[in-house]
């Protein structure tokens, strides 16, 4: 992103689009186009199947603060308003029984647990400008969503947060596949994650892959499409055997299967 100084121009039209906290805006836009909001141009990304043509990804936070997002489309000497009214999902509760420990971590945990958020915090702060990917996104899996993403979640009966990826179900020992090519960024035994993978599909796009049994790959890999990450199991914070996926995009943890769609329209 980077700061653009409007001058006196012409607004031809007003468009207003609805989305929900936790989803991604997706826009197509022709060459010499820019987004702006608040006066910062929004990092165009080059549509991957029609020339001159470009978009732009902007995710929306699940704990977002529901205003009216204003960004304007500045072609030329004409300016187009776009107004995004963010609503609050109809996501559901979810009470779910795990190890006390994953709840109240001892004390004895407290440096690494801090060490890992710092860790996925700066990896997911940094913005890879090459794209790896050149398809359409694939899911790691096709068996049944146990839980969807935006669901919110007790934890033994006192600790409160929200599911920030969609869990598939997958029994221990089921082969995971990476959703599109890129680069292995993080692949060790993390607190609540437990075994899990993170792949950075250039252009701050990522996605990860938790509780894992088995890591198959290896920090700075490069990975295709399809290709085997490790095996789903139970590690860290569970109630059983399942694959935790997410897709963060600008830091944020937004619905994967969303994104998926979004992303994939590109391609029809």
């Amino acid at each position: 992103m980077y700061r653009v100084l409007l001058i006196s121009l012409f607004i031809t039209n007003i468009f207003a689009y609805e989305i929900t906290n936790g989803k991604t805006f997706l826009l197509e836009v022709k060459q010499n186009s820019q987004i702006l909001r608040d006066k910062t141009a929004l990092t165009l990304l080059k549509h991957p199947t029609k020339k001159n043509s470009y978009f732009i990804l902007l995710p929306i936070a699940y704990k977002s603060k529901f205003k009216d997002i204003k960004l304007l489309h500045v072609n030329g000497d004409k300016i187009k308003k776009i107004l995004l009214h963010v609503n609050k999902g109809n996501y559901k509760q979810e009470t779910l029984k795990v190890n006390p420990k994953k709840v109240k971590p001892p004390k004895s945990e407290e440096n690494r647990i801090y060490k890992e958020y710092l860790e996925s915090k700066k990896i997911y702060a940094t913005v890879t400008k090459k794209r790896y990917w050149k398809k359409a996104f694939l899911l790691p899996l096709t068996s049944k969503i146990t839980s969807a993403y935006g669901n919110a979640r007790v934890f033994n009966g006192s600790l409160k947060s929200f599911h920030s990826g969609t869990d598939f179900r997958a029994r221990t020992g089921t082969k995971i596949r990476a959703v599109n090519d890129g680069i292995v960024v993080a692949a060790s035994k993390r607190y609540y994650s437990g075994n899990a993978v993170i792949i950075d599909h250039g252009e701050g796009i990522y996605s990860s892959y938790s509780h894992l049994s088995k890591i198959d790959v290896k920090k700075g890999q490069k990975i295709k499409q399809g290709e085997e990450l490790g095996l789903s199991g139970a590690t860290g914070r569970v109630t059983g055997p399942h694959l935790h996926f997410s897709i963060i995009i600008d830091s944020k943890k937004i619905d994967p299967l969303d994104f998926i769609d979004k992303i994939n329209s590109l391609f029809i």
